[in-house]
């Protein structure tokens, strides 16, 4: 797995405990997955289908620094699935971990179409 972006937690992020807002961070998640999901497939033409089970193993704080990482777990005919843990850069303890995340390539009318990618490029491997 390789982690592309990195954030750092500032008072804005935070719940009402103090700790990174869960609702802030699958934001995050979603954005940096599609963006990922729009390179490998190279198109802007995708839509997040699914995300499975969310564990939060731990939390983030005010100063932390995360990174989240995206590994591609299969290609379907007109979708990719991907694999998302997000950790502190510093300790590297994982604070959530998302096992699949679909997203669909769509035509002009919102209907699933082939994307024509038959593997994932080198550089995302």
């Amino acid at each position: 797995m390789r982690f592309y972006s990195r954030r750092s937690i500032k008072p804005n992020d935070l719940n009402a405990g103090g700790t990174l807002f869960g609702g802030t961070l699958l934001a995050w998640i979603d954005e940096e997955a599609a963006i990922y999901a729009r390179c490998v497939l190279n198109t802007k033409q995708i839509v997040t289908k699914y995300i499975s089970e969310i564990d939060f193993v731990s939390s983030a704080k005010q100063g932390d620094i995360i990174e989240i990482g995206i590994a591609t777990e299969s290609l379907g005919r007109s979708s990719i699935t991907l694999q998302c843990v997000v950790r502190n850069l510093f300790t590297l303890q994982k604070i959530i971990q998302i096992d699949k995340i679909v997203f669909v390539h769509i035509d002009e009318n919102g209907k699933p179409r082939p994307h024509g990618v038959a593997e994932v490029p080198e550089q995302f491997k």
